[in-house]
C-alpha cells in the first residue's frame, strides 16, 4: 500500500469506528446506566428530617425492611412528572418511601409537598448534595430500591413511570419482602 492510499484510508477507518460508537450509543437507554452500587451497601448518610431538623437519620434506620429513596427536589419538572405516580404507591401500601430531598431550600421542599401531597413516610434534607453524591445521582429524580439488609438492589435514574414501577420496581420490591 502506497503512502497516499494510506493517507486516505486511514481517515475513512477512523470516521467508520466513529459512526459504530454513535450507532451503538444512539441504542442505548440513557436510564440504565449501570450503577456501581447495586448488589453493594447503601452509602451511609446523616441527615436531617424535613420536617423535624433536630431529628437526624440513617440508612440503619431502615433495616429490615425493603424501602425506595427518592431523591427530588422543589425545582425539579421530572419530580412533578412522577409525583402523582409516587403519590399513588403510597395510597396503596406499595412500599416504604423515602424522600430525600436534593439541594433544595427547606421552606421551597415544604411548600411544594403541601401543594402537590407527601407521597413519603420520611423526607430527609441533602442541602449541600454531598450524601446524594455518595449515592451516585446523576440528576433528580432518581429511585433506589433497597432491601432489608439495606443493600441496593436497583436505581432508575429519571421520573419513574408506570412502566417501571410495574414492570420493575414493586416486582422486586415483593421479591425482597418475601425473602428473610
Amino acid at each position: 500500500m502506497t503512502r497516499k492510499q494510506l493517507i486516505f484510508i486511514i481517515p475513512v477507518l477512523l470516521f467508520v469506528v466513529l459512526v459504530g460508537f454513535l450507532a451503538v450509543g444512539l441504542k442505548l437507554d440513557p436510564r440504565e446506566v449501570p450503577s456501581p452500587l447495586i448488589g453493594k451497601p447503601a452509602p451511609d448518610f446523616t441527615l436531617p428530617v424535613l420536617d423535624d431538623p433536630g431529628k437526624i437519620i440513617t440508612p440503619a434506620d431502615f433495616r429490615g425492611q425493603v424501602w425506595l429513596l427518592n431523591v427530588w427536589a422543589s425545582w425539579c419538572s421530572g419530580c412533578r412528572v412522577e409525583h402523582d405516580l409516587l403519590l399513588r404507591m403510597t395510597e396503596n401500601g406499595d412500599v416504604m418511601m423515602v424522600g430525600m430531598d436534593y439541594k433544595d431550600q427547606d421552606a421551597d421542599a415544604r411548600n411544594w409537598l403541601r401543594q402537590l401531597g407527601n407521597p413519603y413516610q420520611l423526607v430527609v434534607v441533602d442541602a449541600d448534595g454531598k450524601a446524594g453524591i455518595d449515592w451516585g445521582v446523576y440528576g433528580v429524580p432518581e429511585t433506589f430500591v433497597i432491601d432489608k439488609q439495606g443493600i441496593v438492589r436497583h436505581k432508575h435514574i429519571g421520573p419513574v413511570t408506570e412502566e417501571a414501577v410495574s414492570g420493575t420496581i414493586l416486582p422486586m420490591v415483593r421479591q425482597l419482602e418475601a425473602e428473610s
